[in-house]
């Protein structure tokens, strides 16, 4: 049951990977009768328009149009403080005037903890990858504390806490240390999962829905298997791995694939598209995936759990970031082969593909994750988790 009907702010980052995996979160929340703001950019307004939340528009100056991200890991963070540094004003602009009753967060939205903390109201960071364990500093904070430049960004974090008013003033804490948090990946793909506070993370699984709103996709007649392949949004600059797979499954017998390619990929630049695939810039990928039989995926967290969640096997060619070891988890959970971009040979694509899809233990594992996944809950449980951490009165 709702508590008394609140104003609940959302605010995200306007990459797509980070927008879609809590949409139905904020449509359910609306739906249960909230009044729920969104602050992210306009030019993610059309995917969130259909969850009936009120668009708080800013200018985020995070390079998501082009994807042109830097390599070294230090130079990345400093760009989401940057964009938190010019976020925070718009903010509260907005909700200075109107606070919100609980603030939700993605993991890149630091601007809305420190206006959180400033106004003293709670808050919940929507994840959706990998969250913090007992040991998270020893082992991946104090590598990034040893890069060149971590200091220097690090004092410049501290400094912007006090200026704005936060009242978490230490800068790892603040990035990597939410108060409250609702995980919605599953489980199986969390790293040191025993370790991590239950009081603190919620792992709720995918929230999916059906994602009406995205499109649909029928499954041809005469489709004896399907195989989807996708690299996601950001890493689809990859002409020469799709001439590969292409190679690899084209005239494969029994099956049809559906090959996306990205807004980066001119379709005549991969040469004669064989009979048994279909090429799009993009594709609805549950509605593709609930009807696969095998996924080519870069291992980014939302595809590992769309993957999870309709029980196919995965052919993982990680591109970047957390994607190494979301490819590697996958192989040990039983349901997955990594192949990095230069070992995807049109011979070895093949090969992981029919191994994989004629082994019954995969299978098996593969009923077993899902299960798992879908009995933490997702979007309701997600809902009710929040509606738990609002104001009571």
């Amino acid at each position: 049951m709702s508590r008394q009907r609140a104003h609940i702010a959302m605010v995200g980052i306007p990459a797509v990977s980070h927008v879609l995996p809590s949409l139905e979160i904020i449509r359910e929340l609306v739906a249960r009768g909230h009044r729920v703001t969104y602050a992210n950019d306009p030019a993610v307004a059309d995917v969130i328009a259909p969850t009936g939340a009120e668009l708080v528009a800013y200018r985020s100056t995070l390079p998501v149009a082009d994807n042109d991200w830097p390599a070294d890991p230090i130079a990345a963070m400093g760009l989401f403080l940057d964009d938190a540094v010019h976020t925070l004003p718009r903010l509260r602009a907005v909700y200075d005037a109107d606070p919100a009753d609980l603030y939700l967060y993605d993991i890149g939205g630091y601007a809305a903890r420190a206006l959180a903390e400033r106004q003293g109201r709670p808050t919940v960071q929507l994840s959706p990858s990998h969250v913090a364990w007992d040991t998270f500093e020893e082992e991946v904070g104090a590598q990034l504390r040893a890069l060149p430049g971590a200091d220097a960004y690090f004092a410049r974090f501290a400094a912007w806490l006090a200026e704005c008013g936060a009242t978490t003033t230490d800068a790892e804490e603040f990035g990597g240390r939410p108060r409250r948090a609702v995980a919605m990946i599953p489980r199986a793909m969390q790293p040191h999962a025993d370790t991590v506070d239950p009081r603190i993370v919620s792992f709720v699984g995918p929230c999916l829905g059906d994602r009406a709103d995205q499109g649909s996709w029928t499954r041809p007649a005469d489709a004896q298997q399907v195989l989807l392949v996708s690299l996601g949004s950001a890493y689809t600059r990859q002409t020469d791995f799709y001439r590969r797979c292409l190679a690899a499954f084209g005239g494969l017998p029994g099956w049809h694939v559906v090959l996306q390619v990205g807004k980066y990929t001119d379709p005549a630049a991969l040469g004669r598209i064989p009979a048994n695939v279909e090429v799009h810039a993009w594709v609805p990928q549950v509605a593709v995936l609930r009807q696969a039989d095998a996924f080519v995926t870069h291992a980014g967290m939302g595809g590992c759990g769309e993957g999870l969640d309709s029980g196919v096997p995965m052919i993982a060619v990680p591109q970047a970031a957390d994607q190494f070891a979301n490819a590697d988890r996958l192989v040990e959970l039983g349901v997955a082969r990594r192949l990095d971009t230069e070992d995807a040979t049109p011979e070895a694509l093949r090969a992981a593909l029919l191994a994989l899809t004629s082994d019954a233990e995969v299978a098996r594992r593969l009923a077993e994750l899902r299960a798992q996944a879908r009995a933490e809950g997702g979007t309701a449980r997600a809902a009710d988790l929040i509606e738990a951490e609002l104001p009571l009165g």
